[in-house]
């Protein structure tokens, strides 16, 4: 299977081009569609949206905040946090992808957005010290990631004490078939697999997160479903 960074750069080099990726790729039940966006936001950062979902909803973002989205794209997230944790704070976005990047940059600048810092790197290796944000948010990237467990002890680690993970990804029902669970899979991108929601609290309680829970808000289809994720550093 293809590598998700390959894969995203070329989906970033669309979107700057002005293509919208997901009439291409075909993923219906995915893009910008649970948020309430507005004129302010750059098109572009609406268009390379390739999220299952709003983590910002659950997300509880207060002024003054430092926010840390974890495959952050081409920065839509990470502008709506900014706006919400307002001058005073922060919000990052990490990603691979070095063509994403451009893009989220860009659509920083057209939106004057200057509490936002983006950084390149991977999901289970964040270039942040201990403890240094409020929040964790990621949307629909996890699934993308081949040692999940890491990505969330990383999440884990970055944040405060007290501090908040709201996450939103792709699970799959328990007990669904191997061959049917890959190819549903496949066919929504999660190059990686999914983890049922059983699976995703033992990964969340081992990492060192309390209160979690895991609600499924939309099918994808074939066994699998968009899901929120919440948790908490102790």
């Amino acid at each position: 299977m293809s590598d998700p960074v390959d894969r995203y750069s070329g989906l970033a080099r669309l979107a700057m081009a002005g293509g919208t990726p997901l009439e291409e790729e075909g993923d219906g039940c995915f893009g910008a569609a649970a948020y309430d966006v507005d004129g302010d936001v750059p098109e572009a950062a609406v268009r390379a949206s390739l999220g299952c979902g709003n983590p910002l909803a659950v997300a509880d973002l207060r002024p003054g905040e430092t926010v840390l989205d974890l495959g952050s794209g081409g920065g839509l997230d990470v502008l709506l946090s900014a706006r919400r944790v307002g001058p005073s704070g922060t919000a990052y976005g990490l990603d691979a992808s070095p063509d994403m990047l451009d893009l989220a940059r860009a659509n920083a600048a057209r939106a004057g957005a200057g509490n936002v810092r983006f950084l390149q790197g991977r999901i289970e290796d964040v270039p942040l010290p201990d403890a240094a944000v409020d929040v964790v948010i990621s949307n629909c990237v996890i699934n993308l990631s081949p040692d999940k467990p890491r990505v969330l002890a990383e999440a884990f680690r970055v944040l405060r004490p007290g501090g908040r993970l709201g996450i939103s990804d792709v699970i799959a029902d328990e007990g669904l078939d191997g061959a049917r669970r890959a190819a549903a899979e496949a066919r929504v991108g999660c190059a990686n697999g999914t983890l049922t929601v059983p699976e995703y609290r033992r990964a969340l309680a081992a990492a060192g997160f309390t209160g979690a829970s895991v609600t499924r808000t939309a099918p994808a289809g074939d066994g699998l479903h968009s899901a929120i994720v919440q948790a908490r550093k102790p």
